[in-house]
């Protein structure tokens, strides 16, 4: 509950009053002279919304006719992924409840207690979005109140990347020169294409056509859980990310004697010369024996993609081509996650600013 203490001393809080055409949200303003009557108003104006319609499920029922009725609309790897998070985090919490009583307070105290666990902002988000799906869904098919319309999200804080430096990513191309196998080829690739790690381990020969120079994007690798098993896991070949994450890349000229090399029959591979696939988790371990033999510092295998994103835009790169060989759907994104500028780089830049006083 948001609650501001207006210039005229009077406390405002803003209830959502549903949506306008154009689906942007609409607000109902309650002033008070104290806080606490604020507090009372607001709930008043709730309680009085919940009366309107009904739903005498508990949360844990209608999250599993929420799943039901998406699950011809998501990958397998979606609704494993929404699974996940509902028995690990929100059945515990709230599966017990009846719908129609679930409250704002109700939601604000599962996010404190993730807080608490010590669980980032980002996944906490995550697990709220999932949550406003469901009471969306009880909204559309019981006419309920929505509890959770205005909760406000904890604020997201960029991940910290660690990257390899201008002198490591030299000491590990000489490296990957100098041993030329499957583990580095996979390497060499994402340094060079930006290809995420899923993606790279579901590339077969006849995604490749080494003629053309074009290496096509059409599926990637992930483990997911079984939702018929407890605990147990399992590796599924599925579409890529997103609908932009379908793409073409042109294979730059330095990799062309490198794919020579290991090329293979189109059924099979590019990182095992085989059939049968390797996982992204596999290779994340193969890539760090890489960097341990090369004697450098452990990074993340996607750390690979934010080097590539940050050399193209060195390399003057439109960003707007950069962010399609991505596969984002936004320059935003391209820009926001994956440029990311050096010291040096920005010393350089400074120096450029020249006055007279």
């Amino acid at each position: 509950m948001n609650i501001y203490l207006r210039k005229d001393g009077r406390y405002e809080a803003r209830v959502p009053n549903g949506k306008r055409a154009d689906g942007r949200r609409m607000f109902k303003y309650v002033l008070a002279r104290t806080k606490e009557q604020c507090i009372e108003r607001v709930r008043a104006i709730h309680q009085q919304a919940r009366l309107q319609g009904h739903c005498a499920l508990t949360f844990a029922e209608l999250y599993s006719e929420w799943l039901h009725s998406i699950l011809h609309r998501v990958k397998e790897s979606t609704a494993a992924n929404y699974t996940m998070k509902a028995e690990k985090h929100i059945l515990p919490a709230l599966g017990d409840k009846v719908v129609s009583n679930v409250t704002a307070e109700h939601i604000y105290d599962f996010i404190a207690s993730k807080q608490k666990e010590g669980f980032s902002p980002r996944y906490i988000a995550d697990i709220v979005i999932l949550i406003k799906s469901v009471f969306k869904y009880a909204v559309r098919t019981y006419q309920i109140y929505d509890p959770v319309a205005g909760i406000v999200l904890p604020k997201k804080r960029p991940p910290a990347i660690q990257l390899l430096d201008e002198v490591e990513q030299k000491s590990l191309q000489q490296y990957i020169g100098g041993n030329q196998n499957r583990s580095t080829l996979g390497t060499a690739l994402s340094m060079t294409t930006g290809i995420r790690i899923g993606e790279l381990c579901a590339l077969q020969w006849r995604d490749i056509d080494l003629e053309k120079r074009i290496l096509t994007v059409t599926k990637t690798i992930q483990r997911i859980q079984c939702p018929s098993a407890s605990g147990r896991t399992k590796v599924v070949i599925t579409d890529p990310k997103s609908i932009s994450s379908r793409r073409q890349i042109p294979i730059p000229d330095c990799m062309i004697g490198f794919l020579q090399r290991f090329q293979g029959g189109s059924e099979e591979y590019v990182l095992t010369g085989t059939e049968r696939p390797i996982e992204p988790r596999a290779m994340q371990y193969r890539f760090q024996t890489i960097l341990k033999n090369a004697r450098l510092p452990s990074v993340h295998f996607h750390a690979l993609r934010h080097i590539f994103a940050t050399n193209c835009i060195k390399l003057g790169f439109d960003v707007k081509a950069l962010s399609e060989l991505l596969g984002h759907s936004s320059v935003e994104i391209t820009l926001n996650r994956y440029v990311h500028s050096s010291f040096d780089q920005k010393r350089e830049y400074m120096k450029r600013v020249q006055m007279t006083f």
